[in-house]
């Protein structure tokens, strides 16, 4: 069915934060936010391999359309950026990725302030973050997942209590049955979900098949199988990494283009996050009902 015409939303971009220790370029954020409106939610959006703080439009637009402040900044591996592989700074990119988040989360003022009329409007005790691929693995860190290192010790806690919940887009899964390229250059994708005890709803396509993994596509459920609850799974039938098109739009990297999955994964994330943030919130419980009654659903959700 199709939905009302959204409120208007304003955007700021790019806002300048200064670069913190080691980072070597100042962060550039986008910050998005309905025209009107009291007491908004934050969602904190980690890019994907190569994105920027103009990706992932579908997604960000809608949010903001519907009552959430989102705030986009661009990490160090963006294209636009630019940072050639022998960079002293590529193999911390991950390190210095969770550290834009919690830039972020420390300069949420000046943020909202960017905004003209956002101030005073913002409700900064109800956080969550979301993420796409490797955006998913750094906002899983502040949602309590853990790096192993080379001996399967977990390393540093970096979880973020100023974070209730999130969104794992595409989330990449155990370190065990990486491909000998991944292994060998991405040492940090050996994720542990043990403790990652905040709530999160993951999602995975069921014809996602990463190049790093020697796995299918469970693969890509991993955060949901090995993590505590609450948790939810929302699997997208014959989705790609792309999720049907939502790093952008018309954007050349999607090989699964679908408006209908896009819209589904639009609606449903919309509720989780709504829910998430206010415990009264029965948006979730009604979407994930709705799904379950459709005839001809292009998804499945899970939940424990």
């Amino acid at each position: 069915m199709p939905e009302p015409i959204p409120p208007t939303f304003l955007s700021a971009q790019p806002v300048t934060l200064p670069a913190r220790p080691g980072r070597g370029e100042d962060l550039q954020v986008r910050v998005s936010a309905p025209a009107s409106g009291d007491d908004l939610p934050v969602i904190v959006f980690s890019h994907g391999f190569g994105q920027s703080l103009d990706s992932y439009a579908p997604l960000a637009n809608h949010w903001a359309a519907r009552g959430f402040v989102v705030v986009q900044p661009t990490h160090l591996d963006s294209r636009r950026l630019a940072v050639p592989p022998d960079d002293p700074r590529t193999p911390r990119v991950w390190r210095i990725r969770i550290d834009d988040l919690r830039h972020v989360l420390d300069e949420l003022d000046t943020l909202v302030a960017a905004v003209p009329g956002l101030a005073g409007r913002v409700a900064l005790d109800r956080i969550a973050v979301a993420g796409h691929s490797w955006g998913a693995q750094s906002v899983g860190t502040l949602l309590g997942a853990r790096v192993l290192d080379a001996g399967g010790v977990p390393g540093e806690d970096l979880s973020d209590s100023r974070v209730t919940a999130g969104v794992l887009l595409a989330a990449a899964g155990l370190g065990d049955q990486l491909t000998p390229f991944a292994r060998e250059q991405l040492p940090f994708m050996t994720p542990s979900f043990a403790t990652m005890t905040r709530p999160a709803l993951v999602v995975a396509g069921d014809h996602d098949q990463s190049q790093l993994s020697t796995r299918g596509p469970d693969w890509f459920t991993d955060a949901y199988v090995h993590s505590p609850g609450p948790k939810s799974l929302l699997t997208l039938f014959g989705a790609e990494h792309s999720l049907g098109g939502i790093s952008g739009y018309d954007a050349a990297e999607t090989t699964d283009e679908s408006p209908a999955r896009v819209a589904l994964l639009q609606r449903l994330t919309t509720a989780y996050l709504r829910s998430a943030l206010d415990p009264g919130d029965t948006s979730w419980k009604s979407a994930a009902a709705a799904l379950a009654e459709d005839a001809e659903p292009i998804g499945s959700i899970d939940s424990k």
